[in-house]
C-alpha cells in the first residue's frame, strides 16, 4: 500500500482528535511522526496547528476561528446599527 493510499481522503476528524494530535505536537512531537503514526496529512496537522493556535493579546486569547466569528459579529453588528441611523433619520423629520 503506497502513503498515499494509506491517508484517508476527504475523512473528518472531530475537535477532541484534533486537539489530541496537537496537544502530542506541543509536546515536542514532529508533524512527520504523528502524520506517519496516525495517517493524516502534514498539511492538515499544520492546518490544525495554525487553527487552533491562540492569537495572544494584553486582553486574553483567541483562535482564528473565534477571531473570525467575533468579526463577522461585528460586522453584523455595524450593519445593524446602520440601519437604525437610517430609520432615526427617517423617523426624526416627521
Amino acid at each position: 500500500m503506497s502513503e498515499i493510499e494509506g491517508k484517508c481522503a476527504g475523512k473528518k476528524y472531530n475537535d477532541g482528535f484534533k486537539k489530541t494530535i496537537l496537544d502530542l505536537y506541543q509536546a515536542g512531537n514532529s508533524v512527520k511522526d504523528l502524520s506517519s503514526e496516525y495517517g493524516i496529512w502534514e498539511v492538515t496537522i499544520y492546518k490544525w496547528v495554525k487553527a487552533f493556535t491562540p492569537i495572544s493579546s494584553e486582553e486574553g486569547s483567541l483562535t482564528p476561528e473565534e477571531l473570525a466569528e467575533i468579526q463577522k459579529e461585528n460586522l453584523r453588528l455595524k450593519q445593524e446599527l446602520d440601519i437604525l441611523k437610517k430609520a432615526m433619520a427617517i423617523f426624526a423629520k416627521k
